[in-house]
């Protein structure tokens, strides 16, 4: 047969919509990956038979999510609210620390800047440039440029908080969406009938993935020194702290809390770390 690579773009119980050269194919998955217990995801790379309509092989994942289950996410874009509803720390602090841990560059985007009055503005521009000085990619949803150039070639998944502005900076992003924006904005988590699969979508050059539940992640499979070990400056860094395996908290010999009094490391996110580490398995 005709063997050719594809993207798992969709998958509804055993169809899957598989991308190829501009075209679609409908295929299921052979026999075999249920005997080795591989369960092929929408962002799979993966060859299939275009005449049997069949999927052949799954090629190596470099990420993978079971909740939503989507495989080679390059990058989730944190869309995070200053005002209206107010900026959330502890939920970004949170999504930032379960994305990095899952193999995913997070990047925040912060909407609704324009409602800042100007003591607000100074406010939030420390915060933008702490996050930005410990290593974090960050954007302003009217950078329309900087973010469709960040979409090319990649797949993104959205997350943040309800009401923080997704489905329209989606719409921004691509007029073609305009036609989709109930679709897109169900999907995104409103609206009462929230699909059940999940499924890519070509925006901008790129992908987003859309899907159930990505906001509901969990530090479930953390363990408190995972959770540490993905919130940048809480290690890493050895001015703050030379010991391994220290949680930061009251170590003889650990800066970090120091720091934090100094103002060096941001009090809020000393504070979601600890927080956060109690959860931690």
């Amino acid at each position: 047969g005709g063997k050719m690579e594809g993207l798992i773009i969709k998958n509804i119980s055993n169809d899957y919509t598989v991308l190829a050269n501009n075209n679609y194919y409908n295929c299921k998955a052979r026999g075999r990956f249920r005997k080795d217990n591989i369960i092929p995801l929408v962002g799979d790379h993966v060859v299939f038979d275009e005449k049997e309509k069949y999927i052949k092989e799954i090629k190596t994942r470099k990420n993978m999510l079971i909740r939503p289950s989507v495989a080679n996410i390059d990058q989730a874009l944190i869309v995070t609210s200053v005002k209206e509803p107010e900026l959330s720390t502890v939920l970004l602090d949170k999504m930032l620390t379960i994305i990095s841990y899952n193999n995913i560059k997070p990047i925040i985007c912060f909407t609704k800047t324009d409602l800042l009055n100007a003591k607000e503005i100074l406010e939030f521009t420390k915060l933008k440039d702490y996050y930005e000085s410990i290593g974090y990619q960050t954007v302003i949803n009217i950078e329309k440029e900087t973010i469709l150039k960040l979409f090319k070639n990649k797949v993104t998944v959205f997350t943040g908080q309800s009401g923080a502005g997704k489905s329209t900076l989606l719409n921004n992003l691509d007029k073609n969406l305009t036609l989709k924006t109930g679709e897109i904005s169900k999907v995104l988590g409103r609206g009462k009938h929230t699909t059940r699969h999940t499924e890519l979508f070509q925006v901008a050059s790129g992908f987003v993935v859309d899907t159930p539940g990505f906001s509901s992640l969990d530090f479930n499979e953390m363990t408190k020194m995972d959770i540490r070990d993905n919130m940048n400056e809480m290690f890493d860094n050895l001015e703050y702290c030379k010991y391994r395996d220290c949680m930061h908290l009251n170590e003889d010999g650990c800066m970090v809390k120091e720091k934090v009094n100094q103002g060096i490391v941001l009090k809020s996110r000393y504070d979601n770390y600890k927080n956060f580490i109690s959860k931690g398995m």
